[in-house]
């Protein structure tokens, strides 16, 4: 398994494919901050979960999937949508609610879709899109499609009923679904320790004869060796497996958290020592792939697609009420 922090990794990617890891992560960084500004502005409503620190995990799973797999996740879901090749332009409309977003502005931050690009969405209730995407992979099954279904949650919900049914019947029929927690140690206000009497959450899966992995979840190249793994073991017709991903959110659990429930030195710390861009960006410049003059014009180019989709977003019309009913329900 790669190691993080630079250190020799017995898996290895080229230098195209560690650009763009670097570029998709530094996307998402850039634009979960500028959703901050724009949240502190008064310009995005409701609850909005911000994914800085933990970007390796989506961009590395999704470097291991095919055209067609799907993605399903909760509601820290913005990096999600972006590794998927969702536009920035079409998710910052949504979060600030016009019409030019995912979900012409009906949806907000925790309910965007994207049937185009396989994205399921963004989820609220705490837990139940591993229902949903058990639900997908089951889909998948029946009919005989290749696809295998990315279902994503924290590990708060990992302490839900509805996810061990999930596991019990995924396993019981072999169904194409990778599940990957995202342990980023504290659920809400609350850390792992505290709140789970089990905190090996890779182990859990066990009785269900889920085999299980804890993965780096802050080394892009470890995430997407395991990826691969897990997805293939799915595809060839041998059920689930239980991805851990040890990472770690800079920010609240929320916009409106001050993450008073930790130190300041701890976050520091792992900014310092663990951050999955800066682990990136070694791995480049040791490799002599690229310099830092080349990469801070990378980050440019990014800031700029970032600034347009604000731009996008508070130019883009607020929905017509004639909106207020339509994709609610499909006629059959």
């Amino acid at each position: 398994m790669a190691k993080g922090n630079g250190k020799q990794q017995s898996a290895e990617a080229t230098k195209d494919e560690l650009l763009q890891y670097y570029r998709d992560m530094l996307l998402i960084r850039r634009f979960e901050e500028r959703a901050g500004q724009l949240y502190g502005m008064g310009l995005i409503g409701g609850f909005c979960h911000l994914y800085i620190g933990q970007e390796a995990v989506v961009v590395g799973m999704q470097a291991a999937l095919r055209d067609g797999d799907q993605v399903i996740t909760a509601y820290r879901d913005h990096g999600h949508m972006l590794a998927a090749g969702m536009t920035a332009n079409g998710v910052m409309a949504e979060l600030t609610g016009r019409s030019g977003g995912y979900s012409r502005g009906k949806g907000g931050s925790m309910h965007m879709f994207s049937i185009e690009k396989a994205f399921y969405g963004g989820h609220g209730i705490v837990g139940a899109q591993v229902s949903l995407g058990t639900g997908l992979a089951f889909a998948n099954k029946y009919r005989s499609d290749g696809k295998v279904c990315l279902t994503y949650f924290g590990d708060g919900a990992a302490n839900q009923g509805q996810v061990y049914e999930s596991f019990n019947m995924a396993s019981l029929w072999k169904l194409p679904v990778v599940y990957i927690v995202e342990n980023n140690q504290y659920a809400m206000g609350t850390s792992i320790q505290r709140s789970s009497s089990e905190t090996h959450l890779h182990k859990r899966g066990v009785s269900f004869n889920i085999p299980g992995e804890e993965v780096d979840g802050m080394d892009v190249v470890a995430v997407r060796e395991a990826g691969k793994r897990a997805v293939e073991n799915a595809r060839a017709g041998n059920g689930p497996t239980l991805l851990e991903m040890k990472t770690y959110r800079y920010r609240g659990h929320s916009m409106s958290d001050p993450a008073k429930y930790r130190t300041k030195e701890e976050v520091d710390e792992q900014k310092a020592k663990r951050d999955p861009i800066d682990h990136v960006k070694k791995l480049i410049t040791d490799a002599g792939y690229a310099t830092e003059d080349d990469l801070k014009a990378t980050d440019r180019e990014i800031r700029a697609i970032v600034s347009e989709s604000a731009t996008f977003a508070q130019e883009s019309p607020e929905p017509d009420p004639s909106e207020l009913m339509t994709d609610i329900y499909i006629e059959a």
